[in-house]
């Protein structure tokens, strides 16, 4: 009889370079202060989900229309992600096979609007998304792109400016959500503009949909023809996206998906996803959502207190963007430091910023992983305190006493406590 030709030693026999290196950021995740505001840690349920025999399969097309045999559990598996979604924000329409937030707004676009054709976003500079027309993307040279700002005094979107640009362009499609904007958006305002111009109107809500699942952020659904999402930050599920939609736009959508864009999709995946927007739909998880807006405004307001300027000036979701200028410093001598101490945070543009996108004049900081982890706002006043300290007196003995500080945190509210994503 001949042997299997798949090992079935686990992962620390089969490969242990691979595993070694997975150990060190599990210890890396475990021990630092996670900061950067698109991350967050899944639950143990959704990490096993994604580590199933589910990879296995192939399944182009969807739920009851396979290309491939065999799909009768993968699609109950697919279709139940669908429903979730679809309870969890109220869609007529859920697409949950997107790969990730950068796909599902490209497969969107092609649904609704033709190559070549006019989309408006909020600029990269400003808080806008590198796949909302920037030129260095695909968005910005399939398409033709015109990008709205902020305002210099408020750091907020005028609703006024967007609509006389809109009047202005003409663009096919107005996209409102972005990446480092920390205010509400005025949902109703953007469609009754895109209405005006008779766009489309699309909101990617990627960042903040973890928020909208909770109850804390307005839901654009009753407003946006189409809405995008990653299903990691706020949502604290698996990385990958999503598009909900209303029914007139369902079947361009799939079709655009698949085969429009991708091939098979990633059941293993999907399966995480079930599973995250299952939790998403439970109280605690509302609680969650509350708790991470809560502490984003207390950090904000500590940062403030000790001479930080916040752009915008404060919060109403889970991140911040800090305008670093007043200290001489730049963002990615900020991020170095402070990843010297162990607190993970990323460069960022702010509005008009004189340096370049590799260098940035300020820093952008969330709150969700840190609430993950149970911290609350005595937490958020220390970690204010350790982020002043370190930009403050980058000396090596002051960084030592700050990476003390943050281990001890860190202690205080382990990360994956049994010790095992690999079990």
């Amino acid at each position: 009889m001949t042997q299997p030709l798949v090992h079935d030693a686990p992962l620390g026999d089969a490969d242990p370079v691979v595993a070694a290196l997975i150990d060190r950021e599990l210890r890396r995740q475990q021990g630092g202060l996670e900061l950067i505001a698109s991350e967050n840690f899944t639950s143990r349920a959704v990490l096993e989900a994604m580590g199933t025999c589910l990879t296995n399969k192939y399944a182009e097309g969807y739920p009851g229309k396979r290309y491939y045999g065999g799909c009768a559990v993968v699609d109950e598996v697919e279709q139940l992600a669908i429903d979730r979604l679809k309870q969890l924000y109220g869609a007529d329409h859920a697409n949950v096979q997107p790969h990730s937030g950068a796909q599902a707004n490209f497969a969107a676009f092609m649904a609704v609007i033709k190559p070549g054709e006019l989309l408006m976003g909020l600029s990269l500079p400003h808080g806008g998304h590198l796949t909302h027309g920037a030129s260095v993307n695909h968005t910005g040279q399939v398409w033709r792109a015109v990008q709205y700002g902020v305002r210099p005094d408020t750091g907020r979107i005028d609703y006024d400016q967007v609509r006389e640009m809109a009047r202005k362009e003409r663009p096919r499609l107005i996209i409102a959500g972005g990446s480092a904007y920390a205010r509400f958006i005025d949902f109703a305002a953007f469609r009754e503009i895109a209405d005006e111009i008779e766009a489309t109107f699309l909101v990617d809500m990627a960042h903040i949909s973890g928020l909208v699942a909770g109850g804390v952020h307005p839901n654009p659904l009753p407003h946006a023809h189409v809405v995008t999402s990653t299903t990691h930050k706020t949502l604290r599920g698996p990385r990958g996206g999503i598009i909900l939609c209303h029914a007139e736009h369902a079947k361009a959508i799939d079709k655009s998906v698949f085969p429009g864009g991708q091939g098979g999709p990633l059941e293993h995946v999907i399966a995480a996803k079930a599973v995250a927007f299952g939790e998403a739909l439970t109280e605690d998880f509302r609680t969650y959502a509350r708790h991470t807006v809560e502490n984003a405004q207390v950090l904000a307001e500590a940062l403030i207190e000790r001479g930080f300027a916040i752009v915008s000036g404060g919060t109403d979701t889970h991140l911040m963007l800090v305008d670093l200028r007043a200290r001489e410093m730049t963002g990615k001598e900020a991020e170095r430091i402070l990843g010297l101490a162990d607190i993970t945070v990323n460069k960022n543009t702010i509005p008009d910023d004189p340096q370049s996108p590799f260098v940035t004049s300020g820093i952008r900081i969330g709150t969700p992983a840190l609430t993950t982890r149970g911290m609350g706002r005595p937490e958020m006043v220390q970690v204010a305190r350790l982020i002043d300290e370190a930009l403050t007196s980058p000396d090596d003995a002051t960084l030592a006493r700050v990476r003390g500080d943050v281990h001890e945190l860190a202690r205080k509210h382990p990360l994956y406590p049994s010790q095992g994503v690999r079990s």
